[in-house]
C-alpha cells in the first residue's frame, strides 16, 4: 500500500489529466489545458522517482536527459504544417513504450492470468498503435503515397493477420510462452499497417485519433501490469476522449468509421472523363481585390494551403481592413480541414481572430446564398462539390462549405493539383468561380495592398 502522500499526489495528477482535457475541448483554455495536464505528467513522475517505486534510477535519469536533449529542439523546431506528423510519432512512441514494458515485466514476473491478460492487450494494442502511426507519419510526410494502398487479397491478408492474432493472444496466456508473446508482437506490428495501408486522403487524420484511443488503451493495461493506479487513469482517459473524437471527426466526415477505415477495399475505381477539356478562370489581384473591396459579406474558408504559408496573419490583416469598410467577414472552419482536429482554429488563434467570427457548417451553408465573396485559401476537399454530388467520388458524403451557393468564389491555390484526397474539384472548373494562382501569403500581401487603393 502505497503511503498517503503518494495516493494524494497522485489524485492531484489526476485531476490535472482531467482539467487538461476540459480545457483542450475549446481555443480559449487549450494552451492553459496543456500546461495543466504536463504539471499533472510532472507531478506523476517525480512522486513515482521520490517514492522508490522505479528501479534503476540511474538509468532512467539519463533516458529522461536523452529524450529532453532530442524532443525539446525537435518540437521546437516542428512547422505548424508537421504537427500533425510530429503527434503521430509521439502518439506511436507512446504505444511502443507500454508494449516494451509489458513484455519486460512478462519475463521477470511470474504473475496470475489476469496479470497475463493485461499483459498480452498492452503487447498487441501498443504494437498496432506504433507501427499503425509509423504509417500514418509516412502519408502525412508525403513519404508515401496518401492514397489508399490496397495489396493483393489485402482484405484476406490482413483477416487473416487478425486472426493469428486472436489466436496467439489465448495461447499465452494459457502457457506463459515468452517466444509466444514475442511473436503476438510481431504479429501487432503487422496488423498496424495493414490496418492503416488502406486510409488515404482526408480520413488520415481519423486513423490518427483512432489510434491515439489504441495507445491509451495500451497504456491502461499496462498501468494494471505495474500495478500503477494512475497509467490506468491516464490511459483510460486517453482512450475514451480519443474514442469520442473518432466518432466525432467520423461523423464531420460523413460515414460511417467503418467505411473510412476499410472502404477502400470496397470502393468503385472512379475513371477519369476521357479526353474531356474543362476550362477555368483565373483572375488578377486587381480583379479580386475589387470583389472584395466592394461586397457586403465575405467568408474565408482557411485550408492546409494557408497553414503552408504560414498566411494567418495576411488573411486577418485583409479582414480587419475589410470589416473597416464595413464588410462583414467571417471564417468557416471545417472540422477535418488541414491535418489535424482544430487546426485551422489554433492557426487563425495565432492572428487574433475573434472567436465568434469562427463558423461551423451548420451556421454557414443556410445563408451561403447571401454571400457575395467566398475566399477559398488553401482548402480543397472541404469545398468539392463532388462530395455532395458524385457518388463515386471517394469523398462522396463528407458535409462540405457549399460555397458554390455564394455569389461569387475566390479559390486561391498554388497550382491546379487536387487536394490531399487526391480527387480533382469541380469548384475550380465552375463558372462562378476566379482563380487566383500563387503562394498564398503572397497573394493575400498583394490583396491587402491592392483593397487599400480602391
Amino acid at each position: 500500500m502505497s503511503p498517503t502522500w503518494v495516493q494524494l499526489a497522485y489524485l492531484v495528477a489526476a485531476l490535472c489529466f482531467v482539467l487538461a482535457l476540459k480545457g483542450l475541448s475549446t481555443p480559449r483554455y487549450a494552451r492553459l489545458g496543456n500546461l495543466v495536464g504536463a504539471a499533472g505528467m510532472a507531478l506523476a513522475v517525480v512522486t513515482a522517482y521520490a517514492h522508490g517505486a522505479v528501479h534503476n534510477g540511474p538509468l532512467i535519469l539519463l533516458a529522461v536527459a536523452a529524450g529532453a536533449v532530442v524532443g525539446v529542439p525537435a518540437a521546437r523546431s516542428v512547422k505548424m504544417t508537421a504537427i500533425p506528423q510530429m503527434v503521430a510519432l509521439f502518439n506511436g512512441v507512446g504505444g511502443a513504450a507500454a508494449a516494451l514494458v509489458a513484455l519486460v515485466e512478462f519475463v521477470e514476473v511470474d504473475g496470475s492470468a489476469l496479470f497475463d491478460v493485461a499483459t498480452v492487450l498492452t503487447v498487441l494494442i501498443g504494437a498496432v498503435s506504433f507501427s499503425g502511426s509509423v504509417v500514418t507519419f509516412l502519408k502525412l510526410q508525403e513519404v508515401m503515397t496518401t492514397r489508399p494502398v490496397l495489396l493483393p487479397a489485402g482484405r484476406f491478408v490482413g483477416a487473416g493477420v487478425a486472426l493469428l492474432g486472436l489466436a496467439l493472444a489465448p495461447a499465452v496466456v494459457a502457457t506463459s510462452s515468452v517466444p509466444l508473446l514475442v511473436a503476438l508482437f510481431a504479429v501487432g506490428l503487422a496488423l498496424g499497417v495493414l490496418f492503416v495501408l488502406p486510409v488515404g486522403g482526408a480520413d488520415v487524420p481519423i486513423a490518427i485519433s483512432l489510434l491515439n484511443a489504441f495507445t491509451g488503451l495500451a497504456v491502461a493495461a499496462s498501468g494494471y501490469v505495474l500495478g500503477n493506479t494512475l497509467l490506468i487513469v491516464a490511459g483510460t482517459l486517453v482512450g475514451a476522449s480519443g474514442t469520442i473524437l473518432t466518432r466525432l471527426m467520423a461523423q464531420a466526415m460523413g460515414r460511417p468509421l467503418a467505411n473510412i477505415l476499410f472502404g477502400a477495399f470496397t470502393a468503385a475505381r472512379a475513371t477519369a472523363a476521357g479526353g474531356e477539356q474543362r476550362t477555368v478562370r483565373s483572375g488578377t489581384v486587381e480583379d479580386v481585390a475589387i470583389l472584395l473591396g466592394y461586397a457586403h459579406s465575405v467568408l474565408v474558408v482557411p485550408g492546409y494551403g494557408l497553414a503552408v504559408a504560414q498566411a494567418q496573419h495576411a488573411v486577418r490583416e485583409l479582414a480587419q481592413l475589410l470589416e473597416k469598410r464595413g464588410i462583414r467577414v467571417d471564417y468557416g472552419i471545417h472540422p477535418v480541414a488541414g491535418r489535424m482536429p482544430g487546426h485551422m482554429n489554433v492557426l487563425l488563434a495565432e492572428a487574433d481572430v475573434p472567436y465568434e467570427n469562427l463558423k461551423e457548417l451548420d451556421d454557414v451553408n443556410p445563408g451561403m446564398g447571401s454571400v457575395d465573396v467566398a475566399l477559398v485559401v488553401g482548402a480543397n476537399d472541404v469545398v468539392n462539390p463532388g462530395a455532395r454530388d458524385d457518388p463515386a467520388s471517394p469523398i462522396y458524403g463528407m458535409p462540405i462549405f457549399e460555397v458554390d451557393h455564394a455569389k461569387a468564389v475566390v479559390f486561391m491555390k498554388r497550382s491546379m493539383r487536387p487536394g490531399f484526397a487526391g480527387v480533382d474539384n469541380g469548384l475550380l472548373y465552375h463558372p462562378k468561380t476566379t482563380l487566383l494562382f500563387g503562394d498564398a501569403k503572397d497573394s493575400l500581401t498583394k490583396l491587402l495592398t491592392a483593397v487599400k487603393q480602391l
